[in-house]
């Protein structure tokens, strides 16, 4: 989310094809921490639309006051209903959109996967956090596709706390069934790997312990990845659960996690983005927290590089390697956004500082990494160095386009003194592996 004012912003999920709800009201007037702003997914049929921020009044926004707040997003509603094959709606009134009295086209095909889909394991790496495992595992559980199993791995953990939350969570849940295993290297990228061994789907849907998954999501990455012949990986919308701290407003206005809410085809084949760093610039397309593989085409590649990810030197960066190696060896990546996650970005001002330290660091590595394993993208890398700096630290770049007055200079010299760091990072995190592997 862009554009974010200052101060906590409430966060609504809004269907259009239902009644509209009632925006709470921005507190008392003259009150300093009442939120002033909120934030509202806008979906139809399940499916994110866009998302807006409106302003909040002492009174609130009723039914048909938010009707009218959201006239833009009608054209949006059209586009989805003329696919559905749907007539369009006069205007947005309280009610919301009326459904026509038909099952949509787009809940036909779900229905139908949700029936008859592929066999999807759901795969989580965790570190030292039970009680936010236990909260993404209660989402996991409400998810509307069934046919699916979870591997949790537990990666150097400094106790048996996670083992015993798991443990007391299946206990209480017969479904979905959870697979744990420990893995003593740090390493996510390494916890991966070790879950990638007791995988039994034919998809591995990998996301982080610190998320809330919609009860759509694993829907969507089946839809993504039987939309056509040559998928290989499934990326989802990542959003933000709360912003209610300056430093989750600042997550926010350096890039966040969101990467649109159109579905996007990409591969070397005739669907390139228009984006002159295509292929490197993957972390466009998504993220960690919320991918997906062809189980067979992850185990082909390898794995994950155990040198790479959040706790080794390099930082960061798996990730983004496993994506491009993807769309390098000529598969398809599907950016899908009903495949939504919610994240819950870190409160506090220093851990942010640390987020964009790794985060420059692991991009360094990635860049590094990619021409260890993909030696022939050298050329091509070099040729772009003068695009990719502009890409960095043009003030009117995608990167930076949302940054608003005031963002911390500190931040973009750490971002920078990161990536930096990340060649030489990524080179000891390889040795560091090398000595713990023998």
């Amino acid at each position: 989310m862009n554009g974010l004012p200052d101060g906590p912003v409430p966060v609504y999920d809004v269907e259009l094809s239902a009644r509209l709800p009632r925006v709470a009201s921005a507190g008392p007037v003259g009150s300093t921490d009442a939120p002033s702003h909120a934030r509202l997914l806008l979906r139809l049929h399940t499916r994110p639309l866009s998302d807006v921020v409106v302003p909040l009044t002492p009174d609130g926004l009723e039914p048909e006051q938010l009707a009218g707040v959201l006239t833009d997003v009608v054209p949006l509603a059209e586009a989805h209903l003329e696919r559905d094959g749907l007539p369009a709606p006069a205007r947005l009134t309280a009610r919301g959109l009326d459904d026509a009295g038909v099952l949509p086209r787009c809940l036909q095909r779900r229905q139908e996967l949700e029936a008859e889909g592929p066999w999807a394991t759901v795969l989580i790496a965790t570190h030292n956090r039970p009680e936010s495992l236990v909260r993404c595992l209660d989402s996991i559980a409400r998810l509307r596709y069934r046919r699916f199993d979870v591997v949790v791995v537990d990666s150097a953990p400094a106790s048996d706390a996670t083992a015993r939350a798991v443990a007391a969570w299946q206990q209480n849940h017969a479904f979905p069934a959870v697979c744990y295993l420990r893995e003593s290297r740090p390493g996510v990228a390494l916890a991966h790997n070790r879950g990638l061994e007791a995988i039994t789907g034919s998809w591995v849907a990998i996301t982080d312990d610190d998320v809330v998954v919609d009860p759509y999501w694993l829907s969507g990455i089946v839809e993504a990845a039987t939309s056509g012949p040559g998928v290989g990986c499934v990326t989802g919308l990542i959003l933000p659960a709360e912003v209610n701290t300056a430093a989750q407003n600042l997550l926010e206005q350096f890039g966040g996690y969101a990467r649109g809410y159109q579905r996007r085809s990409v591969n070397l084949n005739g669907h390139r983005p228009d984006d002159r760093l295509f292929p490197f610039t993957v972390g466009r397309l998504g993220s960690g927290a919320n991918m997906a593989f062809e189980t067979a085409l992850l185990r082909e590649r390898g794995g994950f590089d155990p040198a790479m990810g959040t706790g080794t030197a390099a930082r960061g960066g798996d990730d983004l390697l496993a994506l491009l190696r993807v769309i390098t060896g000529g598969r398809t990546l599907v950016y899908e956004p009903t495949a939504l996650v919610w994240h819950w970005h870190r409160p506090d001002y220093a851990s942010l500082r640390r987020l964009v330290h790794d985060y420059g660091v692991g991009l360094g590595a990635y860049l590094t990494s990619a021409i260890v394993h993909e030696p022939r993208l050298l050329p091509d890398m070099v040729r772009r160095v003068a695009q990719g700096a502009w890409h960095l630290v043009g003030r009117s770049s995608e990167k930076n386009r949302h940054k608003q007055v005031g963002y911390p200079r500190e931040l973009e010299i750490i971002e920078l003194a990161g990536l930096a760091r990340g060649p030489l990072a990524y080179a000891v995190s390889r040795w560091q592996h090398r000595r713990i592997s023998r």
